[in-house]
């Protein structure tokens, strides 16, 4: 049967950071990244990721933010729900929490650290889609995890009624291809890495978890359109244009250097919690530069301006 709460679930979506001032959330920063992101054509927000800083997040702080997307996000567009955790009992409790404050869907990380085998992690998103309603999107990052989600597991997996997707952050493109032949065609394949945006949609993928939405969320999402509208030239100039701050966020572990980036814009304070710890002075240079160079371009697109024209 169709579920018609993934249509939307495609496009750009932007992994949101979560903006703290003097060690809490700082809940009306928040909120203006939300209405930022929908304002500039933004498909889903994502809150509560890796991206967001979930390891250092209480889970009533997690409830929170979900609480807060879901009110920024008024119905305009969905929200993705980061409620993963090590633990499958918390991320049912997470999940269901989730499920109560509106949220249109579930993104859970497999669990890390404890490195269970393949039936392990298959009875873990077992156990966490039996307990809800709610659509639940599989997110295997296995640098971060210790832990990789094998095909074969996505595959028996893709068989239970409430696991929707896969946010693929693992790198394989070998396994990505194959994946494509292998589990019905409305399963959600996300790519999880802004530089292999162009590999995963050739692919057949549905849309793109961004870092770098956060910074360029016109851009990004004109960049989704262009290749929803069959313009691969249109697509492959703003993505080429993107390449050097797709680079330069990663100088360092995600988030830290996207949210010094939206420091530099006034949008954020660039405050983390340990141990994570700002971005090294010896990499602002690189970072300016990256988004000198690109943010003209953004300020046309989410103007609806015709740059592309200018994007080299």
């Amino acid at each position: 049967m169709h579920n018609h709460r993934l249509d939307h679930l495609r496009g750009s979506m932007v992994a949101l950071v979560t903006p703290f001032r003097d060690g809490r959330i700082d809940e009306e920063a928040f909120l203006h990244l939300c209405e930022r992101q929908i304002t500039a054509g933004t498909s889903v927000l994502v809150p509560c990721g890796t991206t967001g800083e979930a390891p250092t997040l209480s889970h009533a702080e997690q409830i929170l933010l979900i609480g807060l997307a879901v009110r920024a996000a008024k119905g305009r567009v969905p929200v993705l729900a980061g409620a993963g955790s090590n633990c499958t009992a918390t991320t049912i409790e997470l999940v269901r929490h989730a499920e109560a404050l509106g949220a249109d869907a579930a993104l859970c990380i497999t669990p890390y650290y404890n490195r269970p085998s393949q039936e392990g992690l298959f009875r873990h998103f077992e156990a966490i889609q039996a307990s809800t309603t709610l659509p639940i999107v599989l997110y295997d990052v296995p640098k971060r995890t210790g832990v990789s989600l094998e095909l074969d597991t996505i595959v028996r997996l893709a068989q239970l009624p409430n696991i929707v997707g896969l946010k693929d952050a693992s790198g394989d493109m070998a396994k990505a291809g194959r994946l494509r032949y292998s589990v019905p065609s409305e399963f959600l394949r996300l790519c999880g890495d802004d530089a292999l945006l162009g590999d995963h949609l050739a692919l057949g993928s549905q849309g793109c978890i961004s870092v770098t939405a956060n910074i360029t969320p016109a851009l990004c999402a004109e960049m989704h359109r262009a290749w929803q509208d069959h313009d691969y030239g249109r697509f492959s100039r703003i993505n080429a244009a993107l390449s050097p701050l797709n680079g330069a966020l990663f100088f360092e572990s995600n988030p830290i250097a996207v949210k010094w980036a939206l420091s530099q814009l006034g949008l954020v304070s660039d405050e983390l919690r340990l141990p994570l710890t700002s971005l090294s002075s010896c990499h602002h240079p690189q970072v300016l530069r990256a988004l000198a160079g690109i943010l003209p371009f953004e300020a046309r697109a989410f103007a609806h301006d015709d740059c592309l024209g200018q994007v080299a």
